[in-house]
């Protein structure tokens, strides 16, 4: 092979192997904007039906406290399933089983359509998946004395999957909406029967929370610490993301007037 033929060969190879590597980076950098557009594009629906959520399991852990402080009025679940109209018992039991299912249909809509892309590289990203990892163990750790509201791993998918609107699509996914999911509550038996459990949990919690309140505790917290990850500037949600201190709130009553 003579000089000219071999200097062409040598140029040949380095531009395969170059436009191989220029390949390779233009495709890393579409995958990690790709779990980008994911990841924002899901983390604000996330958060919020997080905040949601912790914001009922708040009202229930503080109305628990208004009910021991002997005011005239109560808590969250004594005003409504105890003392108030039929309709107000029945939506604060579908608007709880319903806080439920959305945060576990976002969080499924999430493990959906980022199940195949690396977060390795994100550490803000490894550390919101261990966070929904946690609270799903919370969610379905059996307690020795109470279980309302506990979803096992496998029902918490189940239900996930059922509040996923069926006509998204992968990376354009979104839950079901309030009015729908009442509606099916309705009409759907089938449907109707993966809820009917946490609605019944409802009714339990307002007869008596007390066996719970470690639970719910534990779990508003941790979805606190979900939201703070989610939203960690404070601008999707600025206020009203505190975790609940039982502790701290049973001993203001005994405190001094």
């Amino acid at each position: 092979m003579d000089s000219v033929s071999l200097v062409s060969a040598v140029v040949a190879v380095a531009g395969a192997a170059m436009t191989g590597l220029l390949g390779y980076w233009q495709q890393r950098r579409l995958h990690a904007r790709t779990e980008r557009n994911y990841m924002e594009r899901y983390s604000s629906s996330l958060a919020l039906a997080a905040y949601d959520l912790q914001s009922r399991l708040y009202n229930i852990l503080n109305g628990h406290v208004i009910d021991r402080s002997g005011r005239s009025y109560g808590g969250y679940l004594t005003s409504f399933l105890v003392r108030g109209s039929a309709e107000e018992a029945e939506h604060v039991r579908r608007s709880t089983a319903f806080v439920f299912a959305e945060y576990l249909g976002w969080a499924e809509i999430l493990r959906r359509d980022i199940q195949f892309l690396n977060l390795g590289g994100s550490r803000g990203n490894r550390r919101i998946m261990r966070q929904l990892g946690q609270i799903s163990t919370s969610l379905g750790r059996i307690s020795p004395t109470s279980n309302e509201l506990r979803v096992f791993r496998s029902h918490q998918r189940a239900i996930g999957e059922l509040m996923v609107h069926p006509d998204s699509a992968s990376g354009q996914r979104w839950c079901l909406g309030y009015a729908e999911f009442c509606r099916r509550l309705d009409q759907d038996e089938v449907f109707r029967s993966w809820f009917a459990p946490l609605l019944a949990d409802v009714d339990r919690l307002a007869a008596d929370a007390t066996p719970a309140l470690a639970r719910l505790e534990k779990w508003q917290n941790e979805l606190v610490e979900l939201v703070d990850l989610l939203d960690p500037s404070a601008v999707l949600i600025p206020s009203h993301r505190s975790k609940f201190r039982l502790s701290d709130r049973l001993s203001d009553l005994s405190g001094p007037a």
